[in-house]
């Protein structure tokens, strides 16, 4: 299992800090990062925890996926490592 979560269905106004604070309950936490549009500024609604070992990611998702965060229920699952030559670099155009 991964030490890095996605989370899923966050509220547009949940910043980075109120992310960390919801899931260190479960364990150390090393990063929580709310994902930003570039152009706007504004929340996508999902982001990624990252903790300090695998048991504690393990425990996140049992404990809080399907659970409330700023009014709304999130996701919380394993993140997948997306592939460096991701879409934006293919330059098929």
């Amino acid at each position: 299992m991964s030490k890095k979560l996605f989370v899923g269905g966050l509220s547009w106004n949940t910043t980075d800090s109120e992310l960390q604070q919801a899931f260190e309950a479960c364990g150390a936490v090393t990063e929580a990062k709310v994902i930003t549009d570039r152009e706007t500024g504004r929340s996508r609604g999902f982001g990624f925890v990252t903790f300090q070992d695998e048991g504690s990611a393990g425990r996140a998702i049992e404990e809080l996926n399907g659970s409330t965060l700023d009014g709304r229920t999130i996701r919380v699952d394993a993140a997948n490592d997306r592939p460096r030559n991701d879409r934006r670099s293919d330059n098929r155009w």
